[in-house]
């Protein structure tokens, strides 16, 4: 019989609320997005600022180098390093705390003595949201010069090591959805699930993958936020650093909690499942919920503490909302997974057990959707963040495939509301193909195994006189055991495609099952991701630093008289882009009629009286007549400086004329 297609015409309003409930999610998510008036929300840390700036060129070598960032972090004793042009540190290893009431500052003094060139401050630490940050730049002493240093190409967590700890950070999400969904699917819909095997086996899959990611994060969680290399995982001595940390306790705690879900499982599908006393099993029904709920509780909370929920605006509300999201998260996908194993594995699940989830993941989505609202204003809070970040678009994409997901729910529902009970066999089928097996394993026996006469009897006889069967070599029983094997997987097979409506609920939930797939998967990337508000930030940031660094081209004109035959004339000054860093001058040299003047000498020297520094001397090289170029010309830091222009018109006449101007 083929499954028809449910009609989609008008129904009771407890089927359509799912297609409710995504318009509502979009509609507030998008309401929610541009709402402001809060701080930005810190999350990954950003380097905000530096002492001296990326590129700049100062006069003599400075004491120190600092860094500011936009939240706390964790620093080591290896986490900023200043490498000398040969690559060797120039720093004395050792970076100081020097945090004040709203600013995140650490610095690092540099030896004495140092020589002019190119130095590069290479930067690595933890946020507090438990994702290591690194960066580099350079900055030159006296004049830039060539450097062995190369800047490294990639960021921290990246690698081998990165790539096996995303992996595990998928597979842990993936354990706590199957297991915590899982257990819900048996304990809130189908209590008799607790007895199938195949319920059984995804719960305790989801388990073991929990418990195996967690401790290969735990081992490498000193590698991803150190060195990268892949043998550091089996460092002791990292081992206990990581275990200091928040995000190591963290991880110590849902290894703890995971033991009590190992009894909670072992309870759950031991003495609740042989439980037949209605009034016990009710009792230890509540038990179980109780406890669940807490371990739960306590593992979707190992996340809210150590990542993004934990820091920035807001914190103790955004962790509460943190777990309700994963447990929500949970209960919907992970029920979603046992709902597909028990119409694929177990055909003896009845209707009131579908509708009971349908009602669990219909709860899900409410709270998803609040809960979404708030973290998603939290983390982007802009329309130009939602477009123009990674995290932003990473987002969109969630929100897209959340809206695919609950349009094949709501499709999914339609098929529960046609589901029944009295055309399906159900257990009656299910007793049946089990009893085959049960068949076809005595089949299967060996005389050895119990099919032999009993003590004292004939060999020769039956118990009736009759002549005994004639015996069947095992091998010819292994073959039948196998040929009743496939006979009773086929039974299976056309008991569960005999109810149409079950078959295309089958098929609805197989595709909510594969887009939940990809949306865990984004979901996990995204945790991971600098939030939009902390990324615009830092882009603010640094479009402010760069704007300070060049604000423009410098044009001045200054009349000069040497005194001297031929002696007056008008000295103009192009500098070019006008900021921080190199820059490229041109002098031009007229004489009173206006024309170009050929003069033996012109020099220029640079001043920034505010910060005593210089006056930094410019010697430019004639081009052509009344036209005098150089190339590199380095101004460390923005300010008013003073621009000083030296003519020589003879070998006794000079005059020396000066302006001041603002660069960068």
């Amino acid at each position: 019989m083929t499954a028809t297609a449910p009609r989609f015409g008008p129904s009771p309003i407890r089927r359509p609320l799912a297609a409710a409930a995504l318009l509502t999610t979009l509609i507030s998510l998008l309401f929610g997005l541009v709402l402001a008036g809060a701080s930005p929300a810190s999350a990954h840390a950003a380097l905000t600022g530096s002492n001296p700036q990326d590129g700049a060129v100062v006069d003599t070598a400075p004491a120190e180098v600092t860094l500011t960032f936009s939240e706390s972090i964790a620093m080591g004793d290896d986490s900023i390093r200043v490498l000398d042009p040969t690559g060797k540190r120039a720093d004395d290893g050792a970076p100081r705390d020097m945090n004040s009431p709203g600013t995140v500052q650490y610095g690092v003094k540099l030896h004495s003595g140092l020589p002019d060139g190119t130095y590069t401050v290479a930067w690595q630490a933890v946020s507090a949201d438990s994702h290591p940050v690194s960066g580099a730049f350079t900055f030159s002493i006296g004049a830039p010069s060539e450097t062995t240093v190369a800047l490294p190409s990639t960021s921290a967590g990246g690698g081998l090591v990165g790539t096996l700890y995303s992996i595990a950070r998928y597979a842990a999400y993936a354990g706590f959805v199957l297991l915590v969904g899982g257990a819900t699917f048996v304990l809130a819909c189908w209590q008799r699930g607790a007895a199938s095997r195949p319920l059984q086996r995804l719960v305790v899959r989801g388990w073991i993958t929990l418990t195996a990611a967690t401790l290969l994060m735990l081992l490498l969680r000193n590698p991803y936020t150190g060195s990268g290399k892949l043998a550091d995982a089996f460092d002791l001595n990292g081992l206990q650093a990581v275990l200091d940390t928040k995000p190591g306790a963290a991880l110590v705690a849902r290894l703890l909690l995971l033991g009590a879900a190992a009894l909670f499982i072992a309870v759950l599908f031991g003495a609740y499942a042989k439980r037949e006393d209605e009034k016990e099993k009710k009792d230890l029904t509540f038990g179980l919920a109780i406890g669940g709920a807490v371990i739960a509780a306590g593992i979707a909370g190992t996340w809210a503490l150590s990542e993004h929920a934990s820091t920035g605006i807001q914190a103790g509300l955004a962790m509460p909302m943190d777990v309700l999201h994963l447990l929500a998260v949970a209960a919907w996908l992970g029920g979603l997974a046992a709902l597909l194993v028990a119409l694929y594995r177990t055909p003896g699940i009845d209707s009131a057990a579908v509708r009971r989830f349908s009602r669990i993941a219909f709860g899900s989505v409410l709270v998803l959707t609040a809960t979404g609202i708030y973290q998603s204003w939290r983390q982007v809070g802009s329309w130009s963040a939602l477009t123009g970040t990674r995290y932003g678009q990473l987002l969109i994409i969630k929100v897209g495939l959340l809206a695919v997901l609950i349009g094949l729910a709501w499709i999914s529902r339609r098929w529960t509301g046609r589901l029944t009970d009295g055309a399906q066999p159900g257990a009656e089928a299910s007793e049946e193909a089990e009893a085959d097996e049960a068949k076809a394993d005595e089949t299967a026996k060996s005389p050895e195994e119990g099919e032999g006469p009993e003590d004292g009897a004939d060999p020769g006889e039956g118990e009736s006189g009759q002549e005994p069967a004639p015996e069947i070599a095992p091998e010819r029983a292994a073959q039948l055991a196998r040929q009743q094997a496939v006979l009773t997987a086929t039974k299976k097979k056309r008991v569960r495609d005999a109810d149409p409506e079950r078959s295309g609920l089958r098929r609805s939930v197989l595709a909510e099952a594969a887009v939940a797939v990809v949306l865990l998967a984004v979901a996990t990337v995204l945790t991971s991701t600098e939030p939009a508000r902390t990324e615009e930030e830092a882009a603010r940031s640094t479009t402010a630093t760069a704007a300070q660094g060049a604000s423009g081209p410098v044009n001045l004109s200054m009349p000069f008289d040497t005194g001297g035959q031929n002696g007056k004339g008008t000295v103009r000054i192009d500098l070019e882009p006008g900021g921080t860093g190199s820059n490229e001058l041109h002098i031009w040299v007229d004489g009173s009629d206006g024309k170009p003047m050929d003069v033996p000498e012109v020099k220029l020297a640079l001043t920034l009286e505010s910060k005593d520094i210089g006056p930094l001397p410019v010697v430019p090289d004639r081009l052509a007549e009344g036209h005098w170029t150089a190339s590199g010309v380095q101004i460390p830091i923005a300010g008013d400086w003073k621009i000083a222009v030296t003519v020589r018109t003879s070998d006794i006449d000079q005059a020396t004329i000066d302006k001041n101007a603002k660069i960068g």
